[in-house]
């Protein structure tokens, strides 16, 4: 397998979906907490984009594998391992070797922090692999969308800065003489939750948007995602919303003071995000238009990072 087609089959270019939160929430926690650990930081980041890449190629194995429709741009386009003839023993290979990176970071970062790390760890490795593989992938269900943006948009932001707050008691667990104690800082974790809206919205619509785009191919491959279920106008309209209460929700972080008011100048965004909206509501095409759904992702929490990222230069000086 060569350089390119290790990248194109665990498309590479996707990764940015499971940095920009792992970045926002390590600036969530300089910004809020003043805390920032370098060696946890760098163990997260390792087994976050191993364990993506092997999700990924886990996807694409089982598409290849499960195609009913073997023409068009989905099988003989996208799919690397079609594309580029990878043999299947190197597909699988690569993902065990994924894999086994991403579990040494992930327990290596466990034995840093503490149990909350690894459960959450554990989950979410489990949701990553059951999310393509498996009798019954949740890619390929209703809830597609819904685990997407809640595992990469919010778990993701929350890990991350708890790694560096893991001291602070907002998760506690205690277990002694057969009892089990957890405590939670219920408000501050919802905070994270709010803060975590931009991205929890903008990665669900980034697989509503290509599942909008794969209805025909879906069908064919009996794979029942969202958008068979509700329509496809009805889609549309959720993919819109999803965007609309993003802005609504920089509002409100600003207004209980969780982000700083330099947070507001994502709304500049709203504009080009609106036209590339009403771009995909004309046409849905995973050729042409499934891209808009990445740029507004990129652009709203990429602009999200830069001025968070400038709040915290100017509050320190």
């Amino acid at each position: 397998m060569s350089f390119s087609s290790f990248l194109e089959l665990v498309e590479i270019r996707t990764k940015v979906a499971s940095v920009i939160p792992f970045v926002l929430g390590s600036l969530y926690a300089l910004y809020r907490f003043n805390r920032f650990n370098t060696r946890n930081f760098i163990l997260m980041l390792i087994s976050l984009i191993a364990i993506d890449m092997a999700t990924t190629a886990i996807n694409n194995y089982y598409d290849y594998k499960r195609a009913n429709r073997i023409q068009g741009y989905n099988y003989e386009i996208h799919n690397a391992i079609v594309k580029d003839k990878i043999q299947e023993s190197k597909v699988m290979g690569l993902i065990l070797s994924l894999v086994s990176i991403a579990i040494t970071s992930g327990v290596m970062l466990f034995l840093n922090t503490n149990m909350i790390v690894l459960l959450l760890g554990a989950v979410s490795f489990t949701v990553g692999i059951f999310y393509s593989a498996g009798p019954i992938p949740i890619s390929r269900t209703p809830l597609g969308e819904l685990f997407s943006g809640i595992f990469m948009g919010f778990v993701i932001v929350f890990i991350s800065v708890y790694i560096h707050i893991y001291d602070q008691g907002i998760i506690n667990l205690m277990y002694e003489n057969g009892i089990l104690n957890i405590s939670l800082d219920i408000l501050e974790i919802f905070y994270i939750f709010l803060f975590s809206i931009p991205t929890i919205n903008s990665i669900a619509n980034i697989m509503l948007a290509n599942n909008v785009c794969d209805i025909g191919d879906d069908i064919e491959n009996k794979r029942y995602t969202l958008p068979i279920y509700v329509g496809k106008e009805n889609a549309l309209k959720i993919f819109k919303m999803l965007y609309y209460f993003i802005f609504i929700d920089l509002i409100i972080l600003v207004i209980l003071k969780i982000a700083p008011i330099f947070s507001l100048g994502v709304i500049i965004t709203l504009m080009p995000v609106n036209s590339n909206i009403r771009l995909f509501h004309n046409k849905q095409s995973k050729k042409d238009t499934f891209v808009l759904s990445v740029k507004n992702f990129m652009l709203i929490n990429g602009v999200h990072i830069i001025l968070l990222g400038i709040a915290i230069i100017i509050g320190r000086n």
